[in-house]
Protein backbone atom coordinates (compact mmCIF):
# COMPACT_ATOMS: atom_id res chain seq x y z
CA UNK A 1 0.00 0.00 0.00
CA UNK A 2 1.06 3.58 -0.56
CA UNK A 3 2.32 5.53 2.40
CA UNK A 4 -0.04 8.13 3.87
CA UNK A 5 0.78 11.46 5.47
CA UNK A 6 -1.71 13.17 7.75
CA UNK A 7 -1.34 16.41 9.69
CA UNK A 8 -2.80 17.05 13.14
CA UNK A 9 -3.46 20.69 14.02
CA UNK A 10 -4.81 21.06 17.53
CA UNK A 11 -5.88 23.81 19.90
CA UNK A 12 -6.10 26.56 17.29
CA UNK A 13 -8.22 28.72 19.66
CA UNK A 14 -9.44 31.07 16.94
CA UNK A 15 -11.36 34.20 17.89
CA UNK A 16 -13.18 36.92 15.97
CA UNK A 17 -11.15 39.20 13.73
CA UNK A 18 -8.97 41.60 15.72
CA UNK A 19 -9.09 39.50 18.91
CA UNK A 20 -5.97 37.77 20.22
CA UNK A 21 -5.74 34.90 22.72
CA UNK A 22 -4.47 36.05 26.13
CA UNK A 23 -4.30 39.52 24.56
CA UNK A 24 -1.08 38.46 22.84
CA UNK A 25 -1.34 35.52 20.46
CA UNK A 26 -2.71 36.01 16.95
CA UNK A 27 -3.90 32.44 16.47
CA UNK A 28 -5.37 33.19 13.04
CA UNK A 29 -1.93 34.26 11.80
CA UNK A 30 -0.40 31.15 13.36
CA UNK A 31 -2.90 28.94 11.54
CA UNK A 32 -2.26 30.67 8.21
CA UNK A 33 1.47 30.17 8.73
CA UNK A 34 1.02 26.41 9.20
CA UNK A 35 -1.29 26.06 6.22
CA UNK A 36 1.11 28.03 4.02
CA UNK A 37 3.95 25.75 5.11
CA UNK A 38 1.90 22.71 4.13
CA UNK A 39 0.77 24.13 0.79
CA UNK A 40 4.20 25.33 -0.31
CA UNK A 41 6.24 22.38 0.95
CA UNK A 42 5.56 20.17 -2.05
CA UNK A 43 4.66 17.20 0.14
CA UNK A 44 1.49 15.16 -0.33
CA UNK A 45 -0.90 15.56 2.60
CA UNK A 46 -3.76 13.07 2.65
CA UNK A 47 -5.76 14.53 5.53
CA UNK A 48 -5.89 17.43 7.96
CA UNK A 49 -7.11 16.52 11.44
CA UNK A 50 -8.15 19.39 13.69
CA UNK A 51 -8.46 17.88 17.13
CA UNK A 52 -10.40 20.32 19.26
CA UNK A 53 -10.46 23.77 20.84
CA UNK A 54 -10.81 25.02 17.30
CA UNK A 55 -12.22 28.31 18.60
CA UNK A 56 -11.39 29.96 21.90
CA UNK A 57 -14.95 30.97 22.72
CA UNK A 58 -17.26 28.83 20.56
CA UNK A 59 -18.31 31.82 18.45
CA UNK A 60 -19.73 31.32 14.95
CA UNK A 61 -17.30 33.93 13.60
CA UNK A 62 -14.37 31.96 14.97
CA UNK A 63 -15.54 28.84 13.12
CA UNK A 64 -16.10 30.81 9.92
CA UNK A 65 -12.56 32.19 10.07
CA UNK A 66 -11.23 28.68 10.69
CA UNK A 67 -13.14 27.15 7.80
CA UNK A 68 -12.21 30.02 5.46
CA UNK A 69 -8.54 29.31 6.19
CA UNK A 70 -8.56 25.50 6.30
CA UNK A 71 -10.79 24.44 3.44
CA UNK A 72 -9.08 26.30 0.58
CA UNK A 73 -5.75 24.89 1.80
CA UNK A 74 -7.24 21.39 1.99
CA UNK A 75 -8.59 21.76 -1.54
CA UNK A 76 -5.17 22.87 -2.79
CA UNK A 77 -3.59 19.87 -1.07
CA UNK A 78 -6.40 17.52 -2.15
CA UNK A 79 -6.63 16.55 1.52
CA UNK A 80 -9.63 15.42 3.53
CA UNK A 81 -10.54 17.36 6.68
CA UNK A 82 -11.79 16.09 10.04
CA UNK A 83 -13.00 18.56 12.68
CA UNK A 84 -13.18 17.25 16.26
CA UNK A 85 -14.75 19.01 19.26
CA UNK A 86 -12.77 20.39 22.21
CA UNK A 87 -13.89 21.84 25.53
CA UNK A 88 -13.65 25.44 24.22
CA UNK A 89 -15.93 24.55 21.31
CA UNK A 90 -19.71 24.92 21.27
CA UNK A 91 -21.76 22.12 19.74
CA UNK A 92 -24.42 24.19 17.99
CA UNK A 93 -22.05 26.61 16.24
CA UNK A 94 -19.60 23.77 15.54
CA UNK A 95 -22.31 21.68 13.91
CA UNK A 96 -23.67 24.54 11.79
CA UNK A 97 -20.43 26.22 10.74
CA UNK A 98 -18.10 23.21 10.34
CA UNK A 99 -20.35 20.20 9.74
CA UNK A 100 -23.02 21.90 7.64
CA UNK A 101 -26.00 21.20 9.90
CA UNK A 102 -29.08 23.38 9.55
CA UNK A 103 -29.41 26.13 12.19
CA UNK A 104 -31.69 25.11 15.01
CA UNK A 105 -31.30 21.38 14.34
CA UNK A 106 -28.23 20.69 16.51
CA UNK A 107 -28.97 18.95 19.80
CA UNK A 108 -26.25 20.10 22.22
CA UNK A 109 -26.77 16.89 24.15
CA UNK A 110 -25.76 14.85 21.09
CA UNK A 111 -21.98 14.49 20.55
CA UNK A 112 -20.40 15.06 17.15
CA UNK A 113 -18.80 11.63 16.53
CA UNK A 114 -17.55 10.96 13.00
CA UNK A 115 -15.82 8.37 10.81
CA UNK A 116 -13.59 9.15 7.83
CA UNK A 117 -11.71 6.81 5.48
CA UNK A 118 -8.26 7.95 4.35
CA UNK A 119 -6.80 5.50 1.87
CA UNK A 120 -7.96 2.51 3.89
CA UNK A 121 -7.08 4.04 7.27
CA UNK A 122 -10.22 4.47 9.36
CA UNK A 123 -10.12 7.74 11.28
CA UNK A 124 -12.70 8.02 14.06
CA UNK A 125 -13.28 11.39 15.71
CA UNK A 126 -14.88 11.17 19.16
CA UNK A 127 -16.49 14.14 20.87
CA UNK A 128 -15.11 13.86 24.42
CA UNK A 129 -16.73 17.11 25.58
CA UNK A 130 -19.56 17.84 27.96
CA UNK A 131 -21.19 21.29 27.68
CA UNK A 132 -19.80 23.73 30.27
CA UNK A 133 -17.14 21.28 31.52
CA UNK A 134 -13.43 21.31 30.71
CA UNK A 135 -12.52 17.75 31.63
CA UNK A 136 -13.42 14.95 29.23
CA UNK A 137 -15.74 11.99 29.21
CA UNK A 138 -17.26 9.53 26.76
CA UNK A 139 -20.86 8.53 27.33
CA UNK A 140 -21.86 4.86 27.41
CA UNK A 141 -23.75 5.34 24.14
CA UNK A 142 -20.57 6.65 22.51
CA UNK A 143 -18.53 3.70 23.73
CA UNK A 144 -21.19 1.29 22.43
CA UNK A 145 -21.12 3.10 19.06
CA UNK A 146 -17.32 2.89 18.98
CA UNK A 147 -17.42 -0.81 19.79
CA UNK A 148 -19.74 -1.34 16.82
CA UNK A 149 -17.46 0.66 14.51
CA UNK A 150 -14.44 -1.40 15.55
CA UNK A 151 -16.16 -4.75 15.12
CA UNK A 152 -14.83 -5.07 11.57
CA UNK A 153 -11.15 -4.21 11.03
CA UNK A 154 -10.27 -1.55 8.48
CA UNK A 155 -7.73 -2.32 5.71
CA UNK A 156 -5.06 -0.15 7.36
CA UNK A 157 -6.38 -0.11 10.90
CA UNK A 158 -7.91 2.72 12.89
CA UNK A 159 -6.67 6.09 14.11
CA UNK A 160 -8.76 7.30 17.05
CA UNK A 161 -8.97 11.07 17.61
CA UNK A 162 -10.33 12.78 20.72
CA UNK A 163 -9.47 16.06 22.38
CA UNK A 164 -8.90 14.93 25.97
CA UNK A 165 -5.92 12.61 26.60
CA UNK A 166 -6.98 9.33 28.25
CA UNK A 167 -3.89 9.47 30.45
CA UNK A 168 -2.93 10.25 34.04
CA UNK A 169 -0.53 13.14 34.56
CA UNK A 170 1.89 14.31 37.24
CA UNK A 171 1.01 17.89 36.23
CA UNK A 172 -2.00 19.00 38.33
CA UNK A 173 -3.91 20.89 35.62
CA UNK A 174 -3.50 18.08 33.07
CA UNK A 175 -4.59 15.52 35.66
CA UNK A 176 -7.69 17.53 36.49
CA UNK A 177 -8.63 18.09 32.82
CA UNK A 178 -7.96 14.60 31.40
CA UNK A 179 -10.49 12.13 30.01
CA UNK A 180 -12.36 10.65 32.95
CA UNK A 181 -12.89 6.88 33.26
CA UNK A 182 -10.26 6.14 30.62
CA UNK A 183 -10.40 2.48 31.59
CA UNK A 184 -13.78 2.24 29.83
CA UNK A 185 -12.20 3.37 26.56
CA UNK A 186 -9.30 0.98 27.16
CA UNK A 187 -11.74 -1.90 27.45
CA UNK A 188 -13.40 -1.01 24.14
CA UNK A 189 -10.19 -0.68 22.10
CA UNK A 190 -8.32 -3.61 23.61
CA UNK A 191 -7.68 -6.24 20.94
CA UNK A 192 -9.06 -4.09 18.12
CA UNK A 193 -7.32 -2.57 15.09
CA UNK A 194 -6.79 0.84 16.77
CA UNK A 195 -3.19 1.74 15.95
CA UNK A 196 -2.90 5.11 17.68
CA UNK A 197 -4.93 7.54 19.78
CA UNK A 198 -4.45 11.18 18.80
CA UNK A 199 -5.21 13.96 21.30
CA UNK A 200 -4.63 17.62 22.08
CA UNK A 201 -5.89 19.73 25.00
CA UNK A 202 -2.80 19.82 27.24
CA UNK A 203 -0.70 22.31 25.22
CA UNK A 204 2.21 19.99 26.03
CA UNK A 205 3.55 17.40 23.59
CA UNK A 206 3.54 13.96 25.20
CA UNK A 207 3.28 10.23 24.50
CA UNK A 208 2.15 7.15 26.40
CA UNK A 209 -0.01 4.04 25.90
CA UNK A 210 -3.54 2.92 26.70
CA UNK A 211 -4.42 -0.78 26.47
CA UNK A 212 -1.17 -1.27 24.55
CA UNK A 213 -2.13 1.41 22.00
CA UNK A 214 0.20 4.41 21.54
CA UNK A 215 -1.27 7.74 22.67
CA UNK A 216 0.07 10.97 21.15
CA UNK A 217 -0.72 14.39 22.60
CA UNK A 218 0.14 16.83 19.82
CA UNK A 219 1.68 20.28 20.21
CA UNK A 220 -0.84 23.11 20.40
CA UNK A 221 -0.96 25.76 17.73
CA UNK A 222 -1.97 28.61 20.07
CA UNK A 223 0.64 28.49 22.86
CA UNK A 224 2.49 26.10 25.15
CA UNK A 225 2.34 25.23 28.82
CA UNK A 226 5.79 24.69 30.31
CA UNK A 227 5.95 21.09 31.54
CA UNK A 228 8.93 21.98 33.78
CA UNK A 229 7.59 25.17 35.32
CA UNK A 230 8.68 25.91 38.90
CA UNK A 231 6.86 23.83 41.50
CA UNK A 232 3.50 25.34 42.32
CA UNK A 233 3.26 27.31 39.07
CA UNK A 234 1.58 26.87 35.69
CA UNK A 235 3.50 28.79 33.06
CA UNK A 236 2.07 29.57 29.62
CA UNK A 237 4.69 30.47 27.04
CA UNK A 238 4.90 31.47 23.39
CA UNK A 239 5.21 28.43 21.15
CA UNK A 240 3.41 26.82 18.25
CA UNK A 241 3.49 23.57 16.32
CA UNK A 242 1.63 20.73 14.65
CA UNK A 243 2.07 16.99 14.14
CA UNK A 244 3.10 15.10 11.03
CA UNK A 245 1.73 11.54 10.95
CA UNK A 246 3.26 9.03 8.54
CA UNK A 247 1.30 5.81 8.06
CA UNK A 248 3.65 3.07 6.93
CA UNK A 249 2.91 -0.61 6.39
CA UNK A 250 3.68 -1.58 9.98
CA UNK A 251 3.67 1.67 11.94
CA UNK A 252 2.27 5.14 12.43
CA UNK A 253 5.01 7.67 13.16
CA UNK A 254 4.08 10.90 14.95
CA UNK A 255 6.54 13.79 14.62
CA UNK A 256 6.14 17.17 16.30
CA UNK A 257 6.85 20.04 13.91
CA UNK A 258 7.99 23.39 15.31
CA UNK A 259 6.50 26.53 13.77
CA UNK A 260 7.78 29.08 16.26
CA UNK A 261 10.36 31.21 14.38
CA UNK A 262 13.78 29.55 14.43
CA UNK A 263 17.25 30.15 13.03
CA UNK A 264 18.25 27.60 10.38
CA UNK A 265 21.63 25.94 10.97
CA UNK A 266 21.75 24.28 7.56
CA UNK A 267 19.58 23.61 4.52
CA UNK A 268 20.86 20.72 2.40
CA UNK A 269 19.35 18.52 -0.28
CA UNK A 270 18.19 15.08 0.86
CA UNK A 271 20.56 13.47 -1.63
CA UNK A 272 23.55 15.30 -0.17
CA UNK A 273 22.69 14.16 3.36
CA UNK A 274 22.07 10.58 2.25
CA UNK A 275 25.37 10.47 0.34
CA UNK A 276 27.23 11.75 3.40
CA UNK A 277 25.58 9.16 5.66
CA UNK A 278 26.40 6.41 3.15
CA UNK A 279 30.02 7.57 3.06
CA UNK A 280 30.22 7.50 6.87
CA UNK A 281 28.73 3.99 6.92
CA UNK A 282 31.28 2.84 4.33
CA UNK A 283 34.12 4.32 6.37
CA UNK A 284 32.90 2.47 9.45
CA UNK A 285 32.84 -0.79 7.50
Amino acid sequence: MNELTLVQITDTHLRAAGENVLDTVDTHAALLQVLDKLCTGGRRIDALILSGDLTDDGSPEGYRRLRAAVEPAAAELDAQVLYVMGNHDERSAFGVELLGHDPGTVDIGQPHDQVMDVGGLRVIGLDSTTPRRHDGRLEHEQLAWLRTQLREPAPRGTLLVLHHPPLPSAIPAAEFLKLQDAELLAEVISGTDVRMILCGHNHMTAASVLAGVPVWVGPALAYRIDAMAPVGHQLGVVGSGFTRLDVLDSAIIATAVETTPTTALYDKADTEVQERLSALAAEAG
